[in-house]
């Protein structure tokens, strides 16, 4: 991490609050502070759509989540079930987690029926989190601190890593998180209760993520709003009751062995030594270039507690680390437990921690775009990023000669570029079916024999190869092969 230190123009010293939530000092430039937030939004979503968008037209789809959720929205929109055949032929998702959220997107992918439709609608919820991220620091702080504070959030390193994962269903999760700490921190105590429960729709375990909210709320409000305290515990015990029902008998209902996969990664779980080193240094990450450690100072630090439980308790050491898209949920609980210990600090008897907290949000802002470089969204800067290579192109039409409604095997190359038209299926998890094609990114020649490799896979059946293109290449079963 660069340790700069930019002061940014307009970042008086803040008036002593009266009390630790403080209403915003009314101010002539009120319409120019009510347009930066949608401002830094528009710009990040700009970059975010554009990063995913590049990514996918260069054939370099990270995994097969963005398959998996066009398969489940693709359902949606046409009124069926939400079926994900790469998990297995006829998996109900629901079977697998919880994440009914997604249907919302089934109207646009109705008009547009494209894997692009989940990208931008990812950069578009995304960047929305930035609006009450930035809104509400520019209130409490002022606006330059607040408009460093939304900037710093927007390409912090959780929320590029998510970006750069094509397409999760916790691009719900981030917006209702930033808008619930919006509200609590502006005093809106039951608004923010509104927006934490819906997050029990968005995937199991952030059921005890909304509880955590609003024990905090709970908390905050017993000397100052008494009456919103059972409020609070009630949406606290339903979030819990929810996950609890999620667990142990919805998604057990929706899944054929009548369990939860994933228990299998906390049973027998990690203690607390295994991977420290990875731990140690993904908490470092989080406190350090996102909040220079002040966050610690603020009690909503304590609703990233959940997640960061579940995750340092498994067993899947991928669940540990910054990679991936697990971090982004507890980006807007760190920007704004720092934006609120800011507002502590600052008419604290300490002068150089008012001075330090008073520095912070610019100090932020310009870590998380010295860190950019090293980042996702530094790809936006080279020329390549917006070229598509002649083998790209090449391996497109190959995958284009599959017929719709064909039944395909694939691995993550080809999947994304054939879920919208075709059933495709997780190669070797076919589960008995033996499919139309076979479609394989053999780029690093992991197949030295493709036709004997599906010989293999489906030993009734004859493939043979109708294309290779840049490492890509199409096997289709021949006329009279088993079914």
């Amino acid at each position: 991490m660069h340790g700069v230190s930019l002061a940014l123009p307009g970042a008086g010293t803040p008036a002593p609050p009266s009390t630790p939530l403080p209403e915003p000092a009314a101010s002539p430039t009120r319409t120019v502070r009510v347009r930066d937030p949608y401002i830094v939004a528009v710009v990040l979503f700009c970059a975010y759509a554009a990063l995913s968008i590049s990514r996918y037209l260069q054939l370099r789809t990270m995994s097969w989540d963005l398959g998996i959720f066009e398969q489940v929205v693709r359902a949606y929109a046409q009124l069926e079930a939400p079926v994900a055949d790469l998990k297995g032929p006829g998996v109900n998702i629901l079977g697998d987690h919880f994440s009914p959220v997604v249907a919302l997107l089934a109207p646009a992918y109705r008009l547009f029926p494209t894997p692009v439709t989940l990208l931008v609608a990812q950069a578009a919820l995304f960047a929305l989190s930035a609006i009450p991220v930035t809104r509400v620091a520019a209130r409490l702080l002022g606006r330059w601190p607040g408009v460093a504070i939304g900037v710093g959030y927007g390409l912090s390193w959780g929320v590029q890593r998510a970006v750069e994962f094509d397409f999760h269903e916790i691009a719900f999760a981030v917006p209702l998180i930033a808008f619930a700490l919006e509200a609590l921190l502006t005093g809106r105590r039951r608004a923010a209760l509104c927006w934490a429960l819906p997050l029990v729709l968005v995937k199991e375990d952030l059921g005890l993520t909304a509880a955590a909210i609003a024990l905090v709320v709970a908390v905050r409000a017993r000397r100052t709003a008494p009456r919103v305290v059972p409020d609070a515990l009630a949406v606290a015990a339903l979030a819990v009751v929810a996950a609890v029902l999620t667990f142990a008998f919805v998604i057990p209902a929706f899944n054929s062995g009548d369990t939860y996969d994933y228990w299998v990664k906390v049973e027998g779980g990690s203690g607390p030594l295994d991977g420290f080193d990875v731990k140690f240094r993904t908490l470092l990450w989080l406190l350090l270039p996102t909040a220079g450690l002040l966050a610690l100072r603020s009690p909503l630090i304590l609703i990233a507690l959940p997640t960061l439980g579940w995750r340092f308790l498994s067993s899947e050491d991928n669940y540990w680390g910054t990679a991936w898209h697990y971090n982004a949920v507890l980006m807007p609980i760190v920007t704004l437990a720092l934006v609120d210990a800011i507002v502590r600090v600052r008419s604290g008897p300490r002068a150089w921690l008012r001075s330090y907290a008073h520095h912070l949000p610019a100090m932020v802002a310009a870590a998380a775009l010295a860190l950019t470089t090293s980042l996702p969204l530094s790809a936006l800067a080279e020329p390549d990023t917006y070229r598509v290579r002649p083998e790209v192109r090449a391996a497109e039409r190959l995958l284009d000669s599959i017929p719709d409604d064909a039944t395909v095997e694939a691995n993550v190359g080809p999947i994304s570029l054939l879920t919208s038209r075709c059933r495709v299926f997780w190669v070797g998890d076919t589960r008995g079916i033996t499919p139309d094609y076979i479609a394989l990114d053999n780029r690093t020649r992991w197949v030295g024999d493709p036709p004997g490799y599906a010989k293999r896979l489906h030993p009734g059946a004859t493939y043979t190869v109708t294309g290779e293109v840049g490492g890509y290449l199409v096997l289709e079963r021949a006329t009279g092969g088993a079914e």
